[in-house]
């Protein structure tokens, strides 16, 4: 889910840890009004803390129709943030961070794209569904979940988390996913003045893009599609294919370990030992860290977590030895980051709002027998990640729609897909798949890896000439590892 623990933005993709659920209605042709901006006043930075805005971003909403099938019933507001070009203005450059479920507000750091911000407004939003966009909330019960989503309690505490979303966001429910997220999109659009939605979208991200690009062609200006997802894998080919990634990232990190000189062992097989042996353990024994509990599911999540990039391997190395000693701060430190743990206990939209949008754009309801097979598919793949697999919306209260898994971009302009050979999230097959889908598609190749790409020198430089310059990479563009 996390490209970065360094970094002021992020990128999310479902890691088969939750699930959610909705419907989604057919396009119109009304478009929202201007937007208001002002001064931002309620930011929270990566972990969570309220930070102090920068005076250069401004804030604004937007109403959009709850129910599509009723535009001029009941409204929500989309709350977007932005920063001004600097030089001669393109237009506006929209970005989403992934998840579902990242706030675009939140992690929207004008630092991270300066030089696209030298010729773009750079926008972010957040979502139908997340933080201030009618955010899905399901009371308290995210932190009882993730923190016990492996053995006996984990059917009962999806339950739980089930009816308490229902309770607090059930007006919402039957309205988020990706398809109502892309009507919406197209709806800033207008707002912001485009002619054409310029986008940049990374893995959850990517899936969104293409189903604006699919529903709406001919809006599509200059598009850029970062570690894409193929919204075709069923459930179980997911599950599988994300533990065969992260765990040749497991791999890849006990190697680079040895070689920097690890605290976890003298070779790779020792160092991957050491931390399965640290997690396990804490099915019977969770570690104590102040007045929490670092448990088995939290543990998990935060080696996942560092393993979505090389940068944060050295606090998974460090998270690891400290718990071996009896300090588990690290990894809860790590597993925080990655669900969206606030400094005050409560959590931000972004488990809840990943659960509603993943089972909206599916109708799959995997058996009990089913996921236990996955997760015997898994266990010879990658143990670490068995026993992961829960049953992803199963008492979820609202059915799901397979709109969002139709992709056809016929019509549009080029849009640019960069797949990274060595991303453990999203592999590369699947930037290769989403290429094919859209028909209008221009596939850039990473051969390094991590969950994102924009980062490597080459494939910002391929980037930010289309961007900046409408320079279309040519067939078979390959970046080297960095």
């Amino acid at each position: 889910m996390i490209v970065s623990m360094k970094k002021t933005w992020v990128t999310l993709l479902c890691v088969t840890v939750l699930a959610g659920c909705s419907t989604a209605a057919k396009p119109t042709d009304q478009e929202a009004g201007p937007i208001k901006w002002g001064p931002c006043v309620d930011l929270a930075g990566f972990d969570g803390q309220p930070t102090k805005p920068d005076p250069a971003m401004q804030c604004g909403t937007i109403p959009v129709p709850l129910d599509y099938a009723e535009p001029d019933g009941e409204q929500i507001d989309m709350a977007l943030i932005r920063t001004r070009a600097v030089g001669s203005r393109l237009g506006s450059l929209v970005f989403n961070f992934g998840g579902p479920g990242v706030s675009g507000v939140d992690n929207l750091s004008p630092d991270a794209f300066s030089v696209l911000g030298s010729r773009y407004d750079l926008v972010g939003f957040d979502p139908r569904g997340v933080e201030r966009s009618a955010g899905v909330r399901c009371g308290g019960q995210v932190g009882n979940l993730l923190a016990s989503k492996d053995g006996p309690q984990a059917e009962r505490l999806l339950k739980e988390f089930a009816d308490a979303c229902r309770r607090d966001s059930g007006k919402v429910l039957p309205h988020v996913g990706t398809v109502n997220a892309a009507r919406d999109l197209d709806r800033i659009r207008a707002a912001l003045g485009d002619e054409r939605l310029n986008y940049f979208g990374f893995s959850y991200g990517t899936h969104l893009g293409a189903v604006y690009a699919t529903r709406f062609p001919k809006k599509v200006g200059r598009f850029v599609l970062d570690a894409p997802f193929d919204p075709t894998v069923s459930f179980g080919e997911r599950a599988v294919t994300q533990a065969a990634g992260f765990g040749r990232a497991f791999a890849a990190f006990a190697e680079d370990c040895v070689a920097r000189g690890c605290e976890l062992g003298d070779d790779p097989g020792a160092v991957k030992r050491a931390v399965e042996n640290l997690v396990d353990g804490l099915k019977s024994e969770p570690l104590k860290v102040g007045d929490r509990m670092l448990t088995y599911g939290l543990a998990q999540l935060a080696v996942l977590a560092a393993l979505y990039s090389e940068d944060s391997w050295s606090m998974l190395e460090e998270g690891a030895a400290t718990a071996l000693k009896g300090d588990g701060s690290t990894l809860l430190e790590l597993a925080d980051l990655y669900t969206g743990r606030k400094p005050d206990g409560g959590y931000s939209t972004a488990m809840s709002s990943l659960q509603a949008v993943n089972c909206a754009d599916t109708t799959e309801r995997p058996t009990a027998a089913q996921v236990a097979e996955i997760n015997r598919k898994i266990e010879k793949i990658f143990p670490f990640m068995a026993g992961d697999a829960a049953r992803p919306c199963a008492y979820w209260p609202v059915p799901g729609s397979d709109e969002a898994k139709k992709i056809d971009a016929t019509g549009s302009a080029p849009i640019v897909v960069i797949g990274g050979k060595g991303d453990p999230a999203t592999p590369y097959k699947w930037a290769t798949a989403l290429d094919a889908q859209l028909k209008t598609g221009v596939l850039v190749t990473y051969e390094g890896g991590g969950h994102g790409a924009y980062n490597n020198a080459c494939v910002t430089r391929v980037v930010d000439k289309y961007l900046l310059d409408g320079q279309v990479p040519a067939e078979g563009t390959t970046c080297p590892a960095a």
